[in-house]
Parts: structure tokens; sequence; C-alpha cells
């Protein structure tokens, strides 16, 4: 797996998600980006964003309720290039 970029549209900042990293939070962990979040399971959806472009893939479809257009960073990784907003 090649390594993917991660935008956060509010500054800019570019974060690299590696091959080791198992979920999108464990990425803004990494790059010490304070993210909201309680579960880390997808039950609780607190850690919900905005996916302005790109695309994830769930590891497990999570029990929270995701709207069109947000993702769960918590149990979710990037199919490619991403950029968020929270």
């Amino acid at each position: 797996m090649t390594d993917r970029t991660i935008t956060l549209s509010a500054t800019g900042q570019q974060l690299a998600c590696k091959s080791g990293h198992r979920n999108l939070l464990e990425v803004f962990e990494h790059h010490q980006v304070e993210v909201e979040y309680q579960c880390r399971e997808g039950y609780c959806g607190s850690c919900r964003m905005k996916l302005v472009r790109g695309t994830v893939e769930y590891s497990e479809k999570p029990l929270a309720f995701v709207a069109e257009g947000d993702v769960l960073p918590c149990c979710c990784l990037p199919v490619g290039d991403i950029e968020v907003e929270f």
C-alpha cells in the first residue's frame, strides 16, 4: 500500500497516511492533530467530519449513522488522497 495524503481544509496541512495506520484517527494522532472522539469503534459518531474530496473505506460498517459526505475517522482509511474538514 502506498502512502496517501490527508489534507486538512481549514489549514491546508498535509498528513501522511502510512501502511501501518489502522484508521484515519491513528493518522491524526500520529501527527498530533486534535480530533474529538469517544468510542474508537464507529458506535457513537463523535469523531464525525466532512469528507471534502476523495474516498474512504470502512473496515466494518459503522453502527453510527454516517450522512452522505461525512466520515468516521475511527474506523475508516482513505482509498487515495483525501481532504477533510472538521
